[in-house]
Parts: C-alpha cells; sequence; structure tokens
C-alpha cells in the first residue's frame, strides 16, 4: 500500500477523530493536504459533479479509479475511495479492493445499495437496500482481496437514508462488523444530528464509526469527539460545492463588470496555479538536465 504522511487506522486507534475532506481531482486534493486535514476523501457524488452528470453510477469504475490514483500521485496523504456498491456483486468487489489498493487508496468505502445506486441526499430518491446476507458476502470478499492489513474496509448502511429505521441499522452494522469490516459509516439524511447520535449511543460494537454530517452541520468536531466511538468525521461534498460557490460569484460579476478589471484583484494570482503545478520544480529541471 502506498506510503502516506498520516495513517488512519492509528489516528483512530490512538482515540483521535480523523478529519477527511471531500476532494474530485488532484488540485483539489493538494488543497485538501495544504489545508491540513488528515485525509482525502475520494468523493464519488464530487467527481460525478466535477463531470456533469449525477450521482446515480454513470461514472464507471475505470474513471473514478483513473482520478483517484491521480490524486494519489500528487498527494501524501491517505485516501479512502468511495467505491459506491463495489461496482458490482461481490466478485466485482474482489477486482475492486485489489485495483483501489493497488492505485494508492488507504481505505474503501462500500455501501449496502442495490446496483445502479442513486445519491443519499436527493429528495424522494430510490433507495433500494440488498440484503444483508448479500453485503456481508461483499464484505468478506473485500477483507479476502485485500494485500495490506493497514488497509481499512469500511462498511456503509443506507438504512436510515431508506427509512428503515434504527434497528434495522444497528442489525446491518452488527453484520457488517461480524463479517470484517474495519469502520461502519453510518449515513443519515435528517437536518440534526439526532438520528446519528442515537444510533451511535446504541452502538455495542467494537468498530469505530464513520460519520458524513453534511446535512446536519451543527456536528462540529467537538461534539463528534464527545461521543467517543466516531473514528473519522468525512466532509462529504465541500470542496465542489465551495468550487461552485466561487466560480458563480467570480463568472456573475465578469458579466456585471464587462470585464476582469474588478474580479482579477480577488481572485488568486497565475502565480499561486504555478506554485500548486510546481513549476519552480519543473524550471529547476530544465536548467539541470537540458542541453
Amino acid at each position: 500500500m502506498r506510503k502516506t504522511i498520516k495513517n488512519l487506522r492509528k489516528i483512530v486507534a490512538e482515540g483521535g477523530v480523523a478529519r477527511v475532506m471531500a476532494a474530485h481531482d488532484p488540485l483539489s486534493a493538494i488543497l485538501v493536504e495544504e489545508a491540513g486535514f488528515d485525509g482525502i476523501w475520494a468523493s464519488g457524488f464530487e467527481y460525478s459533479a466535477a463531470m456533469g452528470l449525477a450521482d446515480v453510477s454513470l461514472v464507471s469504475m475505470t474513471e473514478h479509479l483513473t482520478n483517484m490514483r491521480n490524486m494519489a500521485d500528487r498527494t501524501s496523504l491517505p485516501i479512502i475511495a468511495d467505491v459506491d456498491t463495489g461496482y458490482g456483486n461481490a466478485i466485482n468487489v474482489l477486482h475492486t479492493v485489489t485495483q483501489y489498493e493497488a492505485g494508492g487508496a488507504a481505505a474503501v468505502v462500500i455501501e449496502d445499495k442495490m446496483f445502479p445506486k442513486v445519491t443519499s441526499l436527493i429528495e424522494g430518491g430510490r433507495q433500494d437496500l440488498v440484503s444483508i446476507a448479500e453485503f456481508q458476502g461483499k464484505i468478506e470478499a473485500a477483507v479476502s482481496a485485500r494485500e495490506d492489513p493497514e488497509f481499512l474496509i469500511i462498511a456503509r448502511t443506507e438504512a436510515l437514508i431508506a427509512g428503515l429505521g434504527e434497528e434495522e441499522a444497528l442489525a446491518r452494522a452488527r453484520a457488517y462488523e461480524a463479517s470484517g469490516a474495519d469502520m461502519i459509516l453510518i449515513h443519515s439524511k435528517q437536518k440534526t444530528p439526532d438520528e446519528i447520535e442515537s444510533f451511535i449511543n446504541k452502538w455495542e460494537g467494537n468498530t469505530p464509526i464513520v460519520i458524513v454530517p453534511t446535512a446536519y452541520p451543527q456536528m462540529t468536531e467537538a461534539r463528534a469527539k464527545s461521543l467517543n466511538k466516531i473514528g473519522v468525521l468525512i466532509y462529504g461534498n465541500h470542496a465542489v460545492r465551495a468550487a461552485v460557490t466561487g466560480m458563480k460569484q467570480v463568472f456573475s460579476q465578469i458579466i456585471n463588470d464587462g470585464g476582469i478589471q474588478n474580479a482579477d484583484r480577488e481572485i488568486v494570482p497565475v502565480s499561486e496555479i504555478f506554485r500548486l503545478q510546481q513549476m519552480e520544480e519543473v524550471k529547476a529541471n530544465e536548467k539541470r538536465f537540458l542541453r
């Protein structure tokens, strides 16, 4: 497995909460690292959005994997790969885990939805889940496929998203832990943390919990730590939302001003892009090697 400057399993084992930010391309991944996060979420939602596509299993494994490999090539943080349903059944999961581990991921998150999936937070979206037994097979396949024991298999249950209730979510989490999952990701679209906190308070398993507090931003890091069971906190779509916010504001200003004379002063200079591209290193190498 690719060596990184941080180890997610170690952070969690030492009682910490790993802070992980979404990215949708290598540039946003570089910015995640420079900001000081513990890891990168190679988000399926963000990459789909960056391609102008709905997050409904339209992006292929090859496309997402290539993007994640490019992130791994430009950063030194551990990457948690969002592989949706694993791109098929348990046989597909064997291949998925092998490829993502070889590609530089530190972990994969596999969810218990049917393929093709529908993004979780959309109002009125179809949220069909596979059976517990079928998903256990997927987790067991994932565990058997990894080469490095440090590579994390994170089982994501969408029982709360599907409206099946807390008891179903707990039953699925217990079954997935029994199948070898290293962590359990519990997702919710409620606008407050109450549903998630209730689940966590009733969770008696040994595996740490992963949360994605997109819908309930009141869940601060301090609040998450106080629950004593959360190992990873993922900010799931803020990179692409920030990018869209910034571009819309600047584009609108340019249209309204009839030029870039004002907007140019409010965005980073081209020199900052050159820095992120490591152009000084390119210049040094040119001076050293070009004849």
